[in-house]
């Protein structure tokens, strides 16, 4: 599926994959529609390459809180080549690969964006390399170093430490030089202890059990992308100044009820922890969190943010602090594969699941 470019002022027909309603993964459409030239602050970006998160498998499902109304593209990260820039955006950011952070709308073969919330990739970084660390790598280091602010000599435990954030996150910890524990299936078991990780099986009867046994006074932080009944299990496993990170809801995704209820709850009873007159913390990470509205302070200061965490990421990759961790590729057109894979039990292999346009 190939694109022709286009000059600043002209349309561009685009292909993108829309999500129409609470639908299987088979149930996604590829459609084409004119994009319209970029307006002021804004960029045209060709899309190289984005990917799939649990973010749209809880979408299809219409289980992510904040997500649009059908029907909808998704993609939360992408990165790509900027086409064209709209009046009052430096002309020279034409050519450039640049990456950006969307929530929705990255799963095409080129999209419209603020130009403001783009940040450049290096030139020695590859397109799909770069795109593993946008969202899942700004989550991992933020709930790492902003949240938890892990120390070099204290234990983490990383739960789903195969996935696509639990494998930034491991290598981030041991490059931090913490001692990192993490719960994933035993296939990966091996990969896992390549990247300085210790191992646990998540079907483990007690995996609780095998974590006190590891690190018998309790350990300095959890992150926890369950969001459920692992919750307080989590919270037991900290030590007397642990830190517990929650940044997902997983747990919930399959069931029927609404969202929001069980969402609150958990917000709940993280508050109640962090206020309870103990040298333990506890909290939910969101990686819009203080993103404000466009043209405030607080956006800009969310951009900045973004902007300077990311570049570090970038350069971490690039002296290969960090590895990218890439599942498998698909093309566009197979998105439905693409996600399906990632909802499946039977996936073997870490990391992030591409799509490339």
């Amino acid at each position: 599926m190939s694109e022709t470019t286009t000059p600043a002022g002209a349309t561009l027909t685009v292909s993108e994959v829309v999500m129409p309603g609470k639908v299987e993964s088979s149930g996604l459409r590829l459609v084409r529609r004119t994009l319209a030239a970029p307006a002021a602050g804004q960029a045209l970006v060709r899309v190289e390459s984005t990917a799939v998160s649990a973010a749209e498998s809880a979408m299809r499902r219409g289980r992510y809180y904040g997500q649009p109304a059908f029907p909808f593209v998704p993609g939360y990260d992408l990165v790509g080549i900027v086409e064209a820039v709209g009046p009052g955006v430096d002309t020279t950011l034409v050519g450039r690969r640049v990456a950006a952070l969307t929530k929705v709308g990255g799963w095409a073969t080129a999209v419209l964006l603020t130009a403001a919330d783009l940040v450049e990739v290096p030139d020695a970084i590859d397109a799909d390399d770069a795109e593993t660390v946008i969202v899942n790598g700004l989550t991992a280091y933020q709930m790492l170093h902003r949240s938890a602010k892990v120390q070099a000599g204290q234990t983490v435990l990383v739960l789903g430490a195969s996935g696509g954030v639990g494998t930034i996150l491991a290598q981030l910890a041991r490059h931090a030089g913490a001692r990192v524990l993490g719960t994933a299936s035993p296939r990966h078991h091996d990969a896992l202890r390549a990247m300085g990780v210790e191992p646990i099986d998540y079907r483990d009867p007690d995996p609780a059990a095998r974590v006190r046994e590891l690190s018998p006074g309790g350990v300095d932080a959890v992150f926890d992308h369950r969001g459920g009944e692992s919750v307080p299990i989590s919270y037991g496993l900290l030590n007397r100044t642990g830190t517990l990170v929650c940044y997902s809801i997983a747990s919930k995704i399959d069931e029927t009820g609404p969202i929001l209820p069980g969402f609150l709850r958990l917000l709940g009873k993280l508050a109640l922890w962090e206020y309870l007159p103990t040298r333990r913390h506890a909290s939910f990470y969101n990686v819009w969190a203080g993103a404000g509205k466009p043209g405030t302070a607080k956006r800009t200061a969310f951009q900045n943010r973004t902007r300077t965490d990311l570049t570090h990421l970038f350069g971490l990759l690039r002296e290969g602090v960090v590895t990218a961790k890439i599942a498998a590729r698909f093309p566009l057109t197979e998105a439905a594969a693409a996600l399906a894979l990632n909802e499946s039990s039977a996936r073997t292999a870490l990391g992030k699941i591409i799509l490339v346009p």
